[in-house]
C-alpha cells in the first residue's frame, strides 16, 4: 500500500475552515467545525485514514460517504491512528469519498482537549482523479439546528453527548447536496445572537465569526484556531444563518450570573426584543463587510419563530440602510412532533423538510 501526507494527495479538496500556514507546518489537517474534513475521487480497491485526536469526555466523531451514501460513523481513537474506509473494493471504479468531522468544536463546552487531525492517507492501488467543481458555495451559520444534535438516538434520550450529533445529515449538508454544493458550518449548540440558551452573553456567535475557529480547544491554538480567518480564500455565493431559538429560550430562563457578580438576561419585553433585531443588524453588516457578494438569508422556524417579527424586521432594515437586496428572510417548517427526534430536536425527517425549502430558495437567489 502506498501511503502520503495529507497535503501530496493529488486532488483531494480539504473542507471546512482552517489556517494553511500552520495545518502545513505542523503536517496535519485539523478539523475544527462540524462537517470539516476533505473529499477525494479515488479509483483504487482499498482507502485508509490516518488520524490523530484527543479528548477528556467529548470524543470527535467521524462520518464517512462514498458516492454520496453513509458507509461509516465511528469515534476517534485517543493518540495516533489509522481507520480503515474501504477495502475489496472493485479496482478501476470511481469512489467519490467525502469523510466529515461529524462533531461541533468542544472547546467551549468543557473539554478544551477536544481535537482531531488528518495526517494522510494510505491506499491501494488506483489514483486519485479531478474533483469537479461545485455548482455554488454555501455557508451555514446556526446552533443545534445546524450541528445535528438529535438527529441520532431515541426520542427518549435527553443527554448531551457526541454520540447524538449527526451534521453530516443535517439540513445544511442536505441542503447543499441538493445544490451540488461545496459547503462550511459554523455552529454552536445552544449559542444565539445576543447569548447562548442559558443568558451566557460570552455564547454570542457574531462575536467568535471572524477567528478560524476560535471556539475550538487548548490544543487547536498551535493550529491557527485563534488566527483571523482569510474570507478571501474561500468566498460563498450565499451565506444561511440560522440563529435566534437560543435567545428566545433566554427571555424564559433566570438571568446568566459570573463568579464576579457580572448578570445578564434577555427580556421578554419590547425593549429586550428590540436588542435582539439590533444584534442580528449588526451581524449582517458584518457579514456584508467580510463577505461581499454573498446572498445573505437568515432562515428560521424549525423549533420555533417566536423571533420572527424581529429578524424579519433586521432584514428590512439592513436592506433600508444599505439599498443591498441580496439580503433575505427564509421561514423553515416547524418540526412536527412526530417529527422530533432525540433531546427534543428536530430529526432526520424536520432536516429533510429544511433542506428542500432552503434549496429550493436558494435556486431562485443564486
Amino acid at each position: 500500500m502506498e501511503t502520503a501526507n495529507i497535503f501530496e494527495i493529488p486532488d483531494l479538496r480539504p473542507l471546512g475552515r482552517f489556517h494553511p500556514a500552520s495545518a502545513r507546518a505542523a503536517g496535519v489537517l485539523p478539523l475544527f467545525w462540524a462537517c470539516s474534513g476533505w473529499e477525494v475521487r479515488f479509483t483504487g480497491s482499498a482507502l485508509e485514514v490516518l488520524l490523530e485526536a484527543d479528548y477528556q469526555d467529548m470524543a470527535p466523531w467521524i462520518a464517512v460517504d462514498i458516492n454520496g451514501a453513509p458507509v461509516l460513523r465511528a469515534p476517534a481513537a485517543r493518540g495516533q491512528s489509522a481507520l480503515l474506509l474501504f477495502q475489496g473494493m472493485n479496482a478501476g471504479t470511481v469512489k467519490h469519498v467525502r469523510f466529515w468531522k461529524d462533531t461541533q468544536p468542544m472547546g467551549q463546552d468543557g473539554d478544551i482537549r477536544h481535537c482531531l487531525r488528518v495526517r494522510g492517507l494510505r491506499w491501494q492501488g488506483g489514483e486519485f482523479l479531478p474533483l469537479p467543481a461545485p455548482a455554488c458555495r454555501l455557508e451555514f451559520i446556526g446552533d443545534s439546528l445546524t450541528s445535528g444534535e438529535g438527529i441520532l438516538g431515541a426520542r427518549e434520550e435527553v443527554d448531551w453527548t457526541p454520540v447524538l450529533f449527526h451534521p453530516s445529515q443535517g439540513w445544511p449538508r442536505l441542503t447543499a447536496d441538493l445544490m451540488n454544493a461545496e459547503f462550511r458550518l459554523v455552529s454552536q449548540s445552544g449559542w444565539g445572537i445576543r447569548s447562548g440558551w442559558n443568558n451566557d452573553p460570552r455564547h454570542a456567535l457574531p462575536d467568535w465569526y471572524e477567528p478560524v475557529c476560535a471556539t475550538a480547544g487548548e490544543t487547536d491554538r498551535r493550529l491557527g484556531a485563534q488566527e483571523n480567518y482569510d474570507f478571501a480564500s474561500w468566498r460563498p455565493d450565499a451565506i444561511v444563518i440560522n440563529l435566534g431559538t437560543n435567545d428566545a429560550a433566554a427571555m424564559d430562563i433566570s438571568a446568566w450570573h459570573d463568579p464576579g457578580g457580572a448578570r445578564f438576561k434577555q427580556e421578554d419585553t419590547p425593549a429586550g426584543r428590540r436588542l435582539v433585531e439590533e444584534g442580528a443588524l449588526a451581524f449582517l453588516h458584518k457579514l456584508r463587510r467580510l463577505n461581499p457578494g454573498a446572498r445573505l438569508v437568515w432562515a428560521y422556524g424549525m423549533a420555533g419563530d417566536a423571533l420572527r417579527p424581529q429578524l424579519e424586521g433586521a432584514v428590512e432594515r439592513f436592506r433600508e440602510e444599505t439599498g443591498d437586496p441580496a439580503v433575505y428572510y427564509l421561514p423553515l417548517p416547524a418540526a412536527a412532533e412526530a417529527e422530533l427526534g432525540s433531546r427534543r430536536h428536530p430529526g432526520p425527517a424536520a432536516h429533510q423538510a429544511a433542506a428542500q425549502t432552503a434549496a429550493a430558495f436558494l435556486r431562485e437567489v443564486l
